[in-house]
């Protein structure tokens, strides 16, 4: 396990900004499962993306991540990469969407969003998505906060070398409890599809839970 200690960080979470003292920084939780580990979560499948071992990928459901025990703390960051792979539609109607993910700790919503792979070349309709803001009152070009574009589809669009986005997500929030529950959850719209995961479907990397002691 990772210790900092004693040094000076800007810390954001819900909706503010503070100069804080970190005292100790501990690492409980990492995996990018490369060796099929999946204690702690439940609904838990692994698969092959990219020459990688991810988390999924998912459609129409989730997976929730169990910790217990945690050492005395007063925060939490939670961080992972997110796989948007092939068709997402964002904050298109039905019967193509919206396409919505949500990330929920302790039944509290920290992200609830769309994303869209859509092509925005001139001259075509971009269907925009909510990310890095919730839905759905924000109207954002496809693939804003993205941290690779380049990465092939999963299925439908395998064939392509833009099927795949890839986010970097990262939360850190106010919490001191012993236990902790993280669920990552979609809610893709594809009625007009014989097979919604081929067309659209997520997976998750590299998770990572950083209890942080002030």
């Amino acid at each position: 396990m990772k210790k900092i200690l004693l040094f000076i960080i800007p810390l954001c979470f819900i909706g503010s900004c503070n100069k804080s003292t970190v005292s100790n920084e501990t690492v409980v939780y990492h995996n990018d499962f490369e060796t099929n580990d999946l204690s702690n979560i439940t609904n838990g499948t692994i698969t092959q993306f990219n020459n990688s071992s991810v988390l999924g990928r998912y459609n129409d459901t989730s997976f929730t991540l169990s910790l217990k025990s945690l050492p005395n703390h007063d925060l939490i960051t939670i961080s992972f990469d997110l796989y948007i792979h092939d068709s997402w539609d964002g904050n298109k109607a039905a019967p193509d969407g919206p396409d919505i993910w949500e990330m929920i700790v302790d039944n509290s919503r920290y992200i609830y969003t769309t994303f869209s792979n859509s092509d925005c070349s001139p001259g075509n309709f971009c269907s925009p998505q909510s990310y890095p803001l919730d839905y759905p009152n924000n109207y954002n070009n496809p693939k804003t906060g993205a941290f690779r574009t380049d990465l092939p589809g999963a299925c439908s669009w395998a064939s392509s070398t833009h099927g795949t986005t890839m986010y970097k997500i990262s939360k850190t929030f106010k919490h001191s409890e012993k236990t902790l529950v993280l669920k990552c959850l979609d809610k893709l719209v594809q009625s007009n599809t014989i097979d919604p995961k081929c067309d659209e479907s997520w997976s998750i990397d590299n998770i990572n839970v950083k209890a942080i002691t002030l």
